[in-house]
């Protein structure tokens, strides 16, 4: 005979798994970010001539503050010029905006030439995307197209993450209440 007390008991945690099966069903209606990238940046372009130069670009277009990673690498029997400037040009495909110029600062690697940009995205749309590239041995550019994203669920990350972990834990805590109601049963 099963008691009242275990009845409710089970009840309250065939509710609270149900609930932890539901929230990942329910996250992507709450949240309004659901095609937001994750993850590191992804890569636009992949060695192009850009004036004296063979860039490569790898872009994280999150909406707020995005971030453009140039890789700058010299053409065979090349080499990179030492008073490179670059800038990444960024406009709506829309054209509801002018184009926006944003510095790019060299970063301190080792045996790789980048340069990194914070660049605003003020909506999720198409943005055209400019790389310039200017020097005493001649400029060049390279252009694409990127989507501009939500940086991510905010709060939400955690939670979403947090589940397969929620969901096992409930599940193996499930088993052994129960076969402690088996064994207590069998006992008594």
């Amino acid at each position: 005979m099963v008691t009242s007390h275990h009845q409710s008991r089970r009840a309250w945690f065939e509710r609270l798994l149900l609930v932890a099966v539901l929230i990942p069903i329910w996250l992507p209606i709450w949240s309004s970010q659901v095609s937001a990238h994750q993850g590191p940046p992804f890569n636009v372009i992949m060695d192009k001539k850009a004036g004296p130069c063979i860039v490569s670009i790898w872009a994280d277009p999150d909406i707020g503050t995005g971030t453009f990673f140039i890789i700058v690498d010299a053409p065979k029997g090349g080499a990179i010029p030492d008073d490179l400037r670059v800038e990444v040009g960024v406009r709506p495909v829309s054209g509801r905006l002018a184009e926006a110029l944003y510095p790019a600062t060299r970063q301190a690697l080792r045996g790789q030439v980048q340069y990194q940009a914070a660049v605003e995205f003020d909506a999720q749309e198409l943005w055209q995307t400019r790389i310039i590239l200017h020097s005493l041995q001649g400029d060049g550019e390279v252009t694409a197209q990127v989507e501009a994203t939500p940086p991510g669920y905010g709060r939400w990350d955690v939670l979403l993450y947090f589940f397969p972990f929620a969901a096992v834990g409930l599940l193996w805590l499930r088993a052994v209440l129960r076969r402690k109601a088996l064994n207590k049963a069998k006992t008594g």
